[in-house]
């Protein structure tokens, strides 16, 4: 009896041995649990860091003037405008700034420094004889930026302070004789839109309009000799296209969403 009892068990455990077996070679049934797939991180284009560049374009300037006395003597409102002139040509310059990412939407702040050549003329409308010519020869630009970036495309706006160095002058027409002039830098406002293109981790090109609120400011000339001459009023806009290229410090791509 005892062997009988103890064969049985013996068989029962082999089987049991053969089951376990034959249920781990067979595959899992339809809705049964599955492992899932391990975390992937994508890789995005990233926009934050310290960056410096270089730029060249080229823009207008629109300067109208308004003679404001002469020699002194105050000329009357009602008529005292002189012209205006649409003055272009050619920017070069830098620019060096910072900006900070927060999933696709990229904060920064920006200074940058032009040379400019934006000149043009008209004829005086008060005194046909005489011709204005209007000159930038530079400016500065110090502005936030808000974008939002498409991997490594980015679309911003960016407003902010701008600076022009201006040069005003006078001539008989025709003979081009220099009759006074006025220096000045002008402070204003400025607001402007860009595209960039990422196009390795850390370099990136983009184009980008800008435009200049410069306002009324009263311009007191100097004749050749040195002694005070006309003044003037002299409203500017300026507007300015520009291609940039920028070199990004650190690293040119960060982990995003997992997937």
């Amino acid at each position: 009896m005892m062997k009988t009892l103890y064969g049985a068990a013996v068989g029962l455990g082999a089987m049991a041995v053969a089951t376990s077996a034959l249920a781990a070679d067979l595959p899992m049934k339809k809705g049964g649990y599955t492992k899932a797939p391990p975390a992937v991180m994508a890789t995005v284009y990233d926009w934050g860091g310290f960056y410096v560049g270089f730029n060249a374009g080229g823009g207008s300037s629109r300067d109208c003037w308004n003679l404001v006395s002469n020699a002194g003597v105050a000329v009357n409102p009602a008529a005292n405008r002189e012209g205006c002139s649409g003055g272009g040509g050619a920017a070069v310059g830098g620019q060096i700034g910072y900006r900070y990412q927060m999933a696709n939407w990229v904060f920064g702040v920006e200074a940058q420094g032009d040379w400019a050549n934006f000149k043009g003329t008209n004829r005086n409308l008060i005194l046909p004889n005489v011709s204005d010519r209007s000159r930038t020869n530079g400016f500065g630009l110090f502005t936030g930026q808000v974008g939002y970036a498409f991997d490594n495309v980015l679309l911003y706006l960016k407003g902010g302070a701008a600076v022009v160095g201006d040069r005003y002058d006078t001539f008989t027409t025709g003979t081009n004789v220099m009759l006074d002039r006025a220096n000045t830098t002008r402070w204003g406002g400025t607001v402007g839109a860009g595209l960039e293109y990422g196009f390795a981790p850390n370099w990136s090109v983009g184009v980008e309009y800008d435009h200049i609120f410069l306002g009324n400011k009263n311009l007191n000339f100097v004749a050749a000799a040195g002694q005070p001459a006309m003044t003037h009023r002299i409203k500017q806009d300026v507007d300015i296209g520009l291609v940039k290229l920028n070199y990004k410090f650190g690293p040119g791509f960060g982990l995003g969403m997992m997937h």
